[in-house]
């Protein structure tokens, strides 16, 4: 009976211990960094950041990160970024019109490279990792936790297993702490991803994936149309509220 005692106390000792570890999440409150974040929960004390870059979406990022952050009871804060907007023409903080394509043509990649190239913001993932290095650095945090996943690299080189990789190599140089980048959904296409959510009971409908300002996801952006595939294919039913 001791000894089962002991075990037991032992165990909470461990946990404890693993909880304290530390990581920055960078939270966009999309389907991919919560996942992401999900996956570490347990592991690490986490802290979210969400960034206001002049995106259209704000408003709706703003509420899904918030919520999510309350339901995984995670410390949370915004930082504003709006200079970035000024940078590039991207249909994600300009006027100009997002680009529109079918399901279909998510398998076409000159197709998804234009449409990548319409909503690209320069630097994004690197202003936004080189931020989240800082908080890390400044909490004594092991690790930066990121949604960066195989599908999107495809048009996205700021998401690709090479990027995560460099930016690991330049943190090892140029960081006196020991910080370490991790995706856990870098070898994952979308479909993957929803099965991962689904697997570790993720609260998926509290995402917000689309591009637009619209209160529930349009349906028809290229970041809508991923997600609608990823939950298809995945055979897991879609809680997504689509106006299309």
């Amino acid at each position: 009976m001791k000894k089962n005692n002991l075990q037991t106390n032992t165990n909470k000792k461990n946990n404890l211990q693993t909880k304290q570890k530390k990581a920055v999440s960078v939270l966009s409150g999309g389907l991919d960094s919560l996942v992401a974040t999900s996956f570490y929960k347990d592991e690490y004390q986490i802290h979210a950041i969400t960034f206001n870059y002049g995106q259209k979406s704000l408003k709706n990022e703003i509420n899904a990160s918030k919520k999510i952050c309350k339901k995984l009871k995670l410390k949370h804060t915004f930082i504003d970024l709006q200079w970035l907007s000024k940078l590039g023409s991207s249909a994600l903080t300009t006027e100009n019109e997002l680009p529109k394509i079918s399901i279909n043509d998510l398998c076409n990649q000159e197709i998804c490279e234009d449409s990548a190239d319409k909503v690209w913001v320069p630097g994004r993932n690197i202003v936004f990792t080189s931020i989240a290095l800082s908080f890390a650095e400044s909490e004594n945090a092991e690790a930066i936790i990121v949604g960066w996943d195989k599908e999107e690299a495809n048009t996205f080189p700021d998401n690709s297993k090479k990027f995560l990789e460099s930016f690991n190599n330049t943190i090892a140089i140029g960081s006196k702490k020991s910080v370490e980048i991790k995706s856990p959904l870098i070898d994952l296409n979308k479909d993957e991803i929803v099965k991962l959510g689904y697997k570790i009971n993720v609260p998926m409908e509290l995402s917000y994936s689309c591009y637009s300002n619209k209160e529930k996801h349009c349906g028809i952006c290229e970041s809508c149309l991923r997600r609608k595939s990823g939950f298809m294919r995945s055979g897991i039913q879609d809680p997504t509220e689509y106006l299309k």
